[in-house]
């Protein structure tokens, strides 16, 4: 028998030989490699098409009015872990209640007075608030303004697609009753804090006002600051300060004027959105020129830096897979030499 015969009879039993081709080796060094490719998606663009959908999309045709950031190589997906879409509601819709088994958040990126209700919780929404969806939690969104409210969806679909355990159902009514006070999180979750005996879910709903993240970002922008991020806060869980989610963590980062970033790779995949500013990010040999409310991916591994060219601030948020890989133990970071 030869080599080949065997390779032909291994897959006929759908059976497959370490040596075939089809089959990483460990005879050479491999360095992590991302199928995904960096990619910048424009605010006009996106934005024009959901005013397009604003007239042609009711909620009743679709439950939700969202433009998806779909990767050129990415089969609909923004990154192969985490996802990010943009979401327009208008004046008195309402989104219905659901609860799925991804994990999701909100960054309100235009308008305001509207609100998300998580888990009979309301959390007023106003542009640059961050609010938590954790996973399997019910939540529902309604327009009491006189004007549309867009934000970004981000949540981890393709982790829970690829781990075929993608769940959703349906609240009875359009709307959650409402059975706390707006905003309750802020205060349960403060500095001082009432003591929890009964925990329902790990990660808890919150909301982080911008307000205050604002705050912070300008105070320390007198300190030295990240050499490859410039200022830049992570968001804490409301209830242990580690990651934001244990699938997603959610980053805000602010680039001074004439601020220029050292390079680095890790092996987390990112998608940013240009909240305040302009600016560019080189990721391996392409340089992504981004103004205020545009979007772009860094895949995981690839060399990147930032630069704010400007006499103003630029200022970024951006969602991330990082606590995924560090809880496996697949995160590992690289500054690149001089």
């Amino acid at each position: 028998m030869t080599l080949d015969e065997l390779n032909r009879e291994l897959a006929a039993l759908h059976l497959v030989g370490f040596w075939s081709g089809n089959v990483t080796g460990f005879e050479q060094d491999i360095e992590p490699k991302s199928a995904f490719e960096p990619h910048l998606w424009k605010w006009q663009h996106i934005h024009e098409g959901l005013l397009k959908a604003r007239e042609l999309v009711s909620l009743e045709m679709s439950e939700r009015r969202t433009v998806r950031l779909a990767n050129p190589v990415g089969a609909g997906w923004a990154t192969p872990t985490v996802h990010m879409s943009v979401q327009l509601v208008r004046p008195a819709e309402i989104a219905k209640a659901h609860r799925h088994s991804l994990t999701a958040l909100r960054f309100v990126v235009r308008g305001g007075g509207a609100h998300t209700t998580v888990e009979g919780e309301r959390f007023v929404m106003s542009p640059g608030d961050l609010i938590l969806t954790p996973n399997w939690t019910w939540h529902d969104h309604y327009n009491g303004s006189a004007e549309d409210i867009v934000w970004l969806d981000g949540h981890d679909g393709p982790l829970v697609k690829a781990l075929e355990v993608i769940r959703v159902e349906m609240f009875g009514r359009k709307q959650q009753p409402v059975e706390a006070p707006p905003d309750l999180a802020i205060h349960r979750y403060g500095r001082a804090r009432p003591y929890e005996k009964n925990v329902n879910f790990p990660d808890p709903p919150f909301k982080y006002p911008w307000e205050e993240t604002y705050r912070a970002l300008a105070a320390l922008a007198a300190t030295k600051g990240d050499p490859y991020d410039g200022v830049l806060l992570r968001y804490a869980n409301p209830r242990n300060g580690g990651p934001t989610f244990r699938t997603i963590g959610c980053e805000i980062q602010m680039l001074r004027s004439r601020e220029k970033t050292k390079q680095h790779r890790h092996s987390s995949h990112t998608i940013y959105h240009a909240f305040r500013g302009a600016g560019r990010t080189e990721v391996g040999d392409r340089v992504l020129e981004w103004s205020a409310g545009d979007c772009f991916s860094v895949p995981s591994w690839q060399w990147h830096g930032h630069e704010n060219a400007s006499a103003d601030e630029a200022i970024l948020f951006s969602i991330n897979d990082r606590p995924l890989k560090e809880a496996l133990g697949f995160y590992w970071e690289e500054p690149r030499s001089e």
